[in-house]
């Protein structure tokens, strides 16, 4: 069976009170992560949610493809870093997000986020404010369509404590948060764990962002004067969680990964506490608060020193870092992501996609519903010239650099097509036309090599010495990082390559270049899977697979070499000695570097692998031959793809799409007169916060939003004439009906709401 990777890359917007909104899209993503992640490990699931819904979706669409769901980035700012946070940990260490939900809305609520100091302790304490609070409640557009309902008077008489809380600053407290979110993560940690929901062999990336109040002064070299100084405000925080060691990709089906440590559970808090300080809503955040609560709860951070010595690092210490929220100056951070994805190998068939959370398309947030037309008095022009206009800027420059980079990868990929023919030619010029005919041998395939690898810099021409010199510049660049591990701290990798490239004469490349071998490997991956999906028997597709099984070994082998632990005693006092200033010491380095690799004995064992592997009865003539052809003409590849992709990684090969999950973008029920309305853009986004029945209605239109858009996502991955695709609703009805069931205990307040959804459903099956 043709096996694909959905890989999602999720991008959460800041809205504030919407992070409830939010968090039902992240469960409902995370449902169908663990739906997947049991499909593939051969586990059932319990009856009851949407999960087994996801998994018939995932059963059906097997018949043409084993489709796997992987979210390996996420990015966020404000409310949806937070969010981001959350379903983040519970992929990467097998955590439980049902806790989160009771978290959001029972703890999300205006009385349990104030300050006690800012609370009135009547309504004639501070009486002046008493018009204010009046006013507020009678000029409210949102109170003002109210009926005078339950909901409506809860509205109202905490909209008149708000109004009447302390003024001047920050009304919302900061350690109420901090204990919130370590309350909710303790909660995970301590309940129902499973296994990570993500490959092994695929790393984790998580990016949130914060502002940094007082800045931090960045100096930039320029031509003159040589280097200046500015002020930098954004900042980003990043986790990552790295492949397990030694891990690598199986044939078939691939599942239970064990969970790994995205960061301490105070690193986690405090990341969340900071990208959602909102400006003037809460107190700027800093360690000191995480700080107090580990004191009071006795909880270890033990990677506080990490944290500040990498995420907090400035001009200032990092005690003293003061952070707002992150959607001030970066509301939709794709770049950070924009930028993981491009290292992440890809093992089988994958299809990247961008899914971007926007709760509030359209939706003027602080524009108080003004015309286009009218003209902003003094006090609205710079409310929204300081605050909203920043942080609300379109995100065209984003998706334009995802579609130039689809649009590269499709360029290189036509000149990879239109240049094989004329590789295969070269190859045979190199080993002559009898080379595929003859038995093969470790010894033969690796005088093949070197015969090619001559040729194709012969017939290069003076294109050669370009991508020569391009090698050579990444060989120094990945050696330096090697050896810079000797004395870390001593010299920035960057200063260090320089100092290896002033220091002599560099040992052969070819013994150093470990990105090479590696970028080979991949390559042949991707052109394994082209075959994989061509074949049309079992036999032919199994023996492809072992191939490629073959390749995953090798390449596990090339890709974690345990640099660090392997440099023998004479590298490190060479690397040493060349971090002091001593120059004479780049060769010794680069000489003991090389063997302590053992580069050579690794290419032995790959092509010995390779052979087995192609020696496998099923495997037809012409694809053994076509294999070995790529592999022997690397070289000729190497030097357009070197080039034209900067590291010349294949997996950057893939096309990207951007898919969006928005309230505008539900169709099935809205078709039937139930169109979702959050509530909590209303009060200035403030909305969720005012009201447990806003925030359950906010979270479940959240759910039911996520699963028609996720089953939008799902199907396009799979050919245009597949059966599911034609039962789109239907799969989408059976899935909100799941979340409506398993709801219904939950949200004691949303059953009017849920009884509507059910009747939109009664009505679109009378219709079909």
């Amino acid at each position: 069976m043709r096996e694909k990777e959905l890989r999602l890359a999720l991008v959460c917007y800041g809205g504030i009170s919407l992070v409830i909104y939010m968090h039902g899209v992240t469960r409902e993503l995370w449902k169908l992560l663990r739906a997947s992640e049991a499909r593939q490990a051969g586990r059932s699931l319990a009856a009851g949610d949407s999960e087994p819904v996801w998994r018939a979706l995932l059963d059906a669409l097997g018949t043409a493809v084993d489709l796997r769901v992987v979210v390996d980035v996420i990015a966020g700012a404000s409310a949806g870093g937070i969010n981001g946070i959350l379903l983040g940990a519970a992929i990467v260490q097998g955590l439980d997000l049902d806790p989160v939900t009771d978290m959001w809305l029972d703890g999300a609520d205006i009385d349990r986020l104030l300050d006690p100091d800012a609370r009135p302790g009547s309504r004639f304490v501070a009486f002046y404010k008493e018009p204010v609070a009046w006013y507020a409640r009678k000029r409210s557009e949102t109170l003002a369509t109210l009926r005078s309902d339950r909901t409506g008077r809860e509205v109202a008489e905490k909209l008149g404590r708000f109004v009447r809380s302390r003024w001047f600053k920050p009304p919302f407290s900061g350690p109420r948060v901090v204990a919130m979110l370590d309350e909710a993560f303790a909660a995970m940690e301590t309940g129902s764990r499973g296994p990570a929901l993500l490959p092994a062999t695929l790393g984790f990336d998580l990016f949130v962002t914060v502002t940094d109040y007082f800045g931090t002064r960045t100096a930039i070299p320029i031509h003159s004067p040589p280097v200046v100084e500015e002020t930098e405000h954004r900042r980003i925080l990043a986790f990552r969680a790295p492949p397990v060691a030694g891990a690598a990709p199986r044939v078939g089906p691939e599942g239970g990964a064990p969970p790994r440590q995205l960061a301490s559970r105070l690193s986690l808090v405090f990341a969340a506490r900071a990208t959602s300080s909102f400006p003037g809503a809460f107190p700027a955040a800093s360690l000191a608060e995480v700080d107090a609560r580990a004191a009071e709860t006795g909880a270890d951070w033990p990677d506080r020193a990490w944290l500040a010595e990498t995420q907090l690092k400035g001009d200032r210490p990092a005690e003293e870092v003061l952070l707002i929220d992150g959607s001030v100056l970066d509301n939709a951070p794709f770049g950070p992501a924009i930028e993981a994805i491009r290292a992440k190998p890809a093992y089988r068939e994958v299809d990247r996609r961008f899914v971007y959370i926007d709760p509030k398309p359209g939706v003027d947030l602080l524009g108080g519903g003004l015309g286009r037309n009218r003209p902003p008095g003094f006090l609205t022009a710079m409310l929204r010239a300081l605050a909203q206009i920043p942080r609300e800027q379109p995100i065209r420059d984003n998706l334009e650099t995802i579609a130039r980079m689809s649009a590269a990868a499709a360029r290189t990929r036509a000149v990879i097509d239109d240049m094989t023919p004329d590789v295969e030619a070269a190859v045979a010029r190199a080993v002559g036309p009898r080379f595929l005919l003859l038995p093969l041998t470790p010894a033969r395939l690796a005088r093949a090599r070197g015969h090619v690898a001559r040729l194709a810099a012969r017939e290069a021409g003076y294109a050669h010495a370009a991508y020569r010199g391009l090698r050579r510049t990444l060989v120094l660049a990945d050696a330096a990082a090697l050896l810079a591990t000797a004395a870390p701290g001593a010299a920035a990798p960057g200063d260090l390559a320089d100092r290896l490239a002033r220091g002599g004469t560099l040992v052969d490349p070819d013994r150093l270049d470990l990105g090479y071998r590696v970028r080979k490997l991949r390559f042949l991956v991707r052109r394994l899977n082209a075959h994989i999906e061509a074949a049309h028997d079992e036999t032919s597709r199994r023996a492809l697979e072992a191939l490629k099984a073959a390749a995953y070994a090798a390449d596990a082998t090339y890709a974690a070499p345990a640099a660090a632990a392997r440099l023998s005693d004479g590298t490190r006092a060479a690397a040493r000695a060349l971090l002091a200033g001593d120059f004479a010491a780049a060769a010794p380095a680069l000489e003991g570097l090389a063997a302590d690799l053992a580069l050579e004995a690794l290419d032995r064992a790959a092509d010995s692998a390779l052979l087995q592997a192609l020696a496998a009865p099923g495997l037809p003539g012409p694809v053994r031959r076509a294999v070995v052809r790529d592999w022997l003409g690397y070289p000729f590849y190497d030097s357009v793809l070197l080039p034209l992709l900067g590291d010349g990684n294949p997996d950057s090969l893939d096309a990207i799409k951007v898919d969006r999950i928005s309230p505008d973008d539900m169709a099935l029920l809205s078709a039937r007169g139930v169109a979702p309305e959050l509530m909590g853009w209303r009060l200035n986004a403030f909305g969720a916060f005012f009201s447990r029945a806003w925030r359950e209605n906010d979270y479940l239109w959240g759910r039911l939003n996520a699963a028609e858009r996720l089953v939008d996502i799902l199907l396009s991955a799979v050919p245009g004439d597949h059966p599911a695709r034609a039962a789109a609703d239907g799969w989408k009805a059976r899935l909100f009906r799941a979340i409506v069931a398993a709801e219904r205990a939950r949200l004691g307040s949303a059953g009017p709401l849920l009884d509507r959804i059910e009747g939109g459903l009664d009505a679109w099956e009378e219709g079909r």
